[in-house]
Order: structure tokens, then C-alpha cells, then sequence
């Protein structure tokens, strides 16, 4: 995450923050017995804002990547890198 741009770590940051509160809520709904329907839906979207927020992570990472592909290379013995195949990895996971 350190070679994104800071308004891509701003959008990030804030979709997990809406998340965040979200989540809150659904727990709150929960532990009040709220409607099942309304706690379901509300989960469901807590479930989209991570999955937006891992996809812009991985795209991020892959726009990096194709804007600097020597760093792939470097990628395999430096832990802050990001291979391809650790980028597919990662997005596939999220599938």
C-alpha cells in the first residue's frame, strides 16, 4: 500500500471507515435483535464495501506494477513488493 498515491489511500481509507461503521451497526442490530432482513442487507453491505476497498488495494497495487515493471523483479526478494502472481493471487482471493 506504501506506493499508492495518497488520494488512492484517501478513497480506500474512507470506504473502510464506511465500513467500519457498518459493521457497527449490524452489530448493534444483532445484539438488539433487530429484523433479520434489515441486519442481512446491511451485512451485505459491509460485505461489498471490503470487497470494493480489496479490489482498489490490488488495482492500485497492479497499476504500480504495470507502471513499473521492474519492480516485479525486485518484488521477489523485497517484502514490501508485489509479484504478478502474488497481485493474481491476492485478486482471486477476493473473487
Amino acid at each position: 500500500m506504501s506506493s499508492a498515491d495518497a488520494d488512492t489511500q484517501r478513497r480506500i481509507a474512507n470506504r473502510l471507515k464506511r465500513a467500519r461503521g457498518q459493521l457497527g451497526a449490524v452489530i448493534a442490530a444483532v445484539e438488539e435483535g433487530g429484523d433479520c432482513r434489515a441486519v442481512v442487507t446491511q451485512l451485505a453491505a459491509v460485505t461489498s464495501a471490503l470487497d470494493k476497498a480489496g479490489f482498489q488495494i490490488v488495482a492500485s497495487a497492479m497499476k504500480d506494477c504495470m507502471t513499473e515493471p521492474e519492480a516485479e523483479t525486485q518484488a521477489a526478494t523485497d517484502t514490501r513488493g508485489v509479484s504478478m502472481a502474488e497481485l493474481e493471487k491476492l485478486f482471486l482471493s477476493l473473487a
